[in-house]
Order: structure tokens, then C-alpha cells, then sequence
């Protein structure tokens, strides 16, 4: 291994050799002995070279050398065309009834920002029902199965891949036991591992975090492709016969799991990837664009642009980069055996400069007070210019985009943000299928029929995605009917409601509930 580390110029790593105990010695060289020599000093060089080209006063813009989607291969929910939008939904749920859809769920972050010691997908935003997200994308993915199962007499399953890390995949593996898989079929359930690099500080060295330990970190959910290979996912996919994969983060609250209208005009374009996109709030909001560069589409960040192209606007108002990127992804199985066998290889990895722990000369461990590391980690969009036949799909921002990123002392992306979102989305639903909420005095709550994003709805509702997937089927539970808030309309609940001779729903009013699985 000195002589392996040497060829890599990173012998500084064993320096603390003769300190270490057996069970540090052998967690030391764990991690080394995964990466040759070769590859160990590519990846530092790069690490390095790309911080070097980062600092450059004037870094390249890609202004001129960008263009909007073509209209041809957008479509969006708020096209006018409701006849458009049954006909996708059918052909998703066809799909999904011919056990050709799978939901695969990127989950390697850690929730630091969040700033729990456990993966986000295991956070409660604070619901009624206390879900954590998780349940809800667990449930979601039950009733769709469900949803397509009614439409076309078939059993469905929809498996659900679930690409962890190093720090959560034994923390997630542990909750979807403890919850019995929240009544998933446990075979259909699939945890994988993305690989983990080494954090290179600025000269390109390996960062040591302790005496015996690198500084590691997952390699982005770009690292996806690998993963992929690495863990024999795609011929699992191949066995039980999936054809497209719906791919998402886990932290956005509002995600549509394996949306058939997603999915049914992706396939009904021939589309080999897509992209749910929503209009950017405002030029300067920081997310990525997809747009056409060189002809080629990708995800161009704010800081690539001058300000001018970003508040360009067309005839009509709308800004003319306006597609904004949500981590929200279609890819057919051969384009994913394709990305992986030819074109992962050609990812550009991203630069992120972080506080790296580590340890100084004498071997104390120390908490840097200001960016010391350089990790490299490739995004999921990053193959978006070697699909063949891209296609986006614009979705409305509060109905399908809340991601969950900052502890409640950040302004936005946060619990109380992401709770509010779900919370005005069920009062929607409750509201147009002809509900009517009611103060604890039985005096109406005044309906409103839109709101401001950062306002509370009028009354707190919320519905199980076991009740419904996304705001259909609800008028036989509660139209004409009186709700009090909170409400909380859960798969025992709506089984009373359902029943001919129940009436307004009072407080105080016995309900039979019954506990199921």
C-alpha cells in the first residue's frame, strides 16, 4: 500500500501508521485498496484542476451559446388540452399495469442542512398524521399501483429502487424493517449503494479526518450510472421486465411517484429520457434551466449566465429560460444501459467546496471555520446531452414541487415550507370536490381559492395518498359535507364516510375506526 500510495503522490495518508490499531489499520486501508493507484491520482489531479479553473476571475458564460427548448418537445399540464392529459394518463397506467414502470428514488444525502443526525426521507415535517416522507412516497406508490390495477383488471407492482450511501443506507434499511416496508412487498423493495470519494484538498492532497480514517464523501447523484452497474441493478430491471424508470429526490414532499401522465407522454413522444420542469419564480431564483446548448440539451445554472440572458422574456411575458429543473427524471431502461456502457465514463464532475474535517500535523482532529476540501460529484442531468429524443414536462410549482433542504431557520425550502405546501394542496382538493370546512363553533371557514405561496391555508387538511393519489375520487367521501380542521381523511375514515347513511361529519361524533395492516 506505501508503495501504491506513493505512485498516486499520496503517502501522506499512511503517516500515522504505527499509532493505529488493528481495527483502524485495516478501516484505513478499506477504502484504498478500492482504488488503483492510477485512479486515485486522476481523480486528486482533477479535483484540483477543476478548484484551480473555479477560482478564474472570469469564468466562461454560456450566454451565446444557448437556446430555449424547442416548443416541439414541451409539453405541460396547463397545455388547455384535457383530452391530451386523459389520453397520457392512460397510457402511464397502462404501463404501469404491465409492470413496465419502476420508481427509483435517489436518497444518499445526509440532511445536514436539515440538520438531523438521520436521512431525510425518515424526517415529519409536522403533518396531522405525522408521515414522515418516506410513508408518503411509500403510499403513493401503493395507490397508483392500485389506480392502475382497477384500470385494467391486473395485479400491478411497481418496484421501487433506492439508491442510499454510506451514511444511510443502513439507517434507512433499519426503518423500512422496523415499518414493515409500510406494507410494500419487501422483494420489491431494492436498497443500493452509490460509491463514495475521497474529499482532496486545494494542492490535491487526500484529506485525512482522523489518524485512521479518510474524508469520504458520495460521489452525487450522478453517481447513479455506476451504481447502476456496480450492484446489477439494470439486469434486475431487465428480469422483471421494466421498461422506463421514473427518477426523483427524496426530499420534494409533493413528488408524483411514477406519475402515469409523466410517464404516458414520455412514451407516447418515444421519448428515451425526460424532465419535469416548473417556471422559474424569478430570473435570479438559483436553480439550473433546461435549455439547448450548442444544440445539445442540458441544465445550465444561474451563475453560468449574465443577468440580461436570464431576465430575457418572450412576447407573451414569460421568461425565456424559465424551464426550471427539479430532479425529476424519465429514462427508459436502454438509454440507462447505454448511459452506463459508453457515455458515464464522459461525465464532467462538479466541483463543491466544503468544511471538510480533518486532522493537522500532530494528528488533532479539527473543525475548519471556513472551506478546506474540494469534493467532485456528477449530477443525474448530466447525460441529458446523449439522449436521442429528449422531452420536458412543465408542471405547476405548487401541486408538484416543495423540496425539503434547510432547518426552519432558513427562508425557504424548509419543514414549515414543505408542510404548508402539502397541507394547501389537500385543502385544493377538499374544496373542489365539494367540501366545506367549519370553525370548532360550526360557523363556515370562508373558502379561498388561491393563496400566497408563504400563506397558511384557511383550514388544515390532510388526505392519505392511500385515500387518493393526487386529488381524484374524493367527492363520495366529503361533498356537501361539513369538515372541521384539522381534518385528517385516512383509509379508515374514508370507509365511514363512503357509507350511504353517513352524514355531515360533527365534533364530537363517534367515529368506528378500523386498523388495518
Amino acid at each position: 500500500m506505501r508503495e501504491r500510495l506513493e505512485r498516486a503522490g499520496q503517502p501522506h495518508l499512511l503517516r500515522f501508521w504505527a499509532e493505529l490499531g488493528p481495527a483502524e489499520r485495516e478501516a484505513l486501508l478499506g477504502p484504498l485498496a478500492l482504488l488503483e493507484p492510477e485512479e486515485l491520482a486522476a481523480h486528486c489531479h482533477l479535483a484540483a484542476q477543476a478548484y484551480a479553473h473555479q477560482q478564474q476571475p472570469c469564468p466562461e458564460k454560456l450566454d451565446g451559446r444557448m437556446e430555449p427548448l424547442p416548443p416541439g418537445v414541451v409539453g405541460s399540464v396547463g397545455s388547455g388540452e384535457p383530452e391530451a392529459l386523459q389520453r397520457w394518463e392512460e397510457e402511464g397506467l397502462r404501463q404501469i399495469s404491465q409492470g413496465k414502470v419502476a420508481a427509483l428514488l435517489l436518497a444518499g444525502g445526509q440532511g445536514t442542512r436539515l440538520g438531523v443526525p438521520y436521512p431525510k426521507g425518515m424526517f415529519d415535517v409536522g403533518l396531522p398524521s405525522h408521515k414522515t416522507l418516506y410513508q408518503i412516497q411509500a403510499e403513493r406508490i401503493r395507490k397508483v399501483e392500485q389506480l392502475a390495477g382497477q384500470k385494467f383488471g391486473s395485479r400491478c407492482l411497481v418496484p421501487w429502487y433506492i439508491m442510499t450511501s454510506e451514511f444511510t443506507l443502513g439507517p434507512t434499511e433499519k426503518f423500512f424493517r422496523d415499518h414493515h416496508y409500510f406494507n410494500l412487498d419487501e422483494s420489491n423493495v431494492i436498497l443500493f449503494e452509490q460509491r463514495m470519494l475521497p474529499a482532496v484538498s486545494f494542492d490535491g492532497k487526500v484529506i485525512l479526518e482522523e489518524k485512521g480514517k479518510i474524508a469520504m464523501a458520495p460521489d452525487g447523484n450522478g453517481g447513479l450510472y455506476r451504481a447502476l452497474v456496480d450492484h446489477k441493478i439494470l439486469q434486475d430491471m431487465q428480469r422483471r421486465g421494466v421498461q422506463f424508470v421514473h427518477v426523483y429526490c427524496v426530499d420534494n414532499i409533493l413528488v408524483k411517484m411514477a406519475d402515469p401522465v409523466f410517464i404516458g407522454f414520455c412514451v407516447s413522444k418515444g421519448a428515451d429520457c425526460g424532465a419535469k420542469v416548473v417556471e422559474k419564480a424569478y430570473p435570479a431564483e438559483p436553480v439550473g434551466v433546461v435549455c439547448c446548448v450548442d444544440g445539445a440539451v442540458q441544465v445550465v445554472e444561474y451563475s453560468e449566465i449574465v443577468a440580461e440572458t436570464a431576465e430575457e422574456r418572450s412576447p407573451d411575458g414569460r421568461l425565456v429560460y424559465r424551464a426550471g429543473n427539479i430532479c425529476n427524471h424519465f429514462f427508459s431502461l436502454d438509454f440507462l444501459r447505454e448511459v452506463a456502457e459508453q457515455f458515464e465514463s464522459q461525465l464532467t464532475p462538479h466541483v463543491a467546496i466544503k468544511k471538510v474535517a480533518c486532522v493537522d500535523e500532530e494528528g488533532r482532529r479539527v473543525a475548519p471555520l471556513k472551506p478546506n476540501g474540494i469534493k467532485l460529484e456528477k449530477f443525474v442531468f448530466d447525460v441529458f446531452p446523449f439522449a436521442k429524443n429528449f422531452v420536458a414536462f412543465e408542471v405547476p410549482r405548487e401541486e408538484e414541487f416543495s423540496p425539503l433542504k434547510n432547518a426552519d431557520t432558513a427562508a425557504r425550502d424548509t419543514p414549515t415550507t414543505a408542510r404548508r405546501s402539502i397541507l394547501s394542496q389537500h385543502y385544493r382538493w377538499a374544496v373542489k370536490a365539494g367540501g366545506r370546512f367549519v370553525a370548532e363553533g360550526g360557523q363556515p371557514i370562508p373558502e379561498k381559492e388561491s393563496f400566497a405561496q408563504d400563506e397558511e391555508p384557511p383550514a388544515v387538511c390532510e388526505i392519505s395518498p392511500l385515500v387518493s393519489y393526487f386529488g381524484e375520487g374524493l367527492e363520495k367521501y366529503i361533498r356537501g359535507k361539513n369538515l372541521p380542521s384539522p381534518f385528517l381523511l385516512d383509509e379508515s375514515k374514508a370507509e365511514f364516510l363512503a357509507l350511504p347513511e353517513a352524514g355531515q361529519l360533527n365534533f364530537g361524533e363517534k367515529v368506528p375506526i378500523s386498523f388495518k395492516n
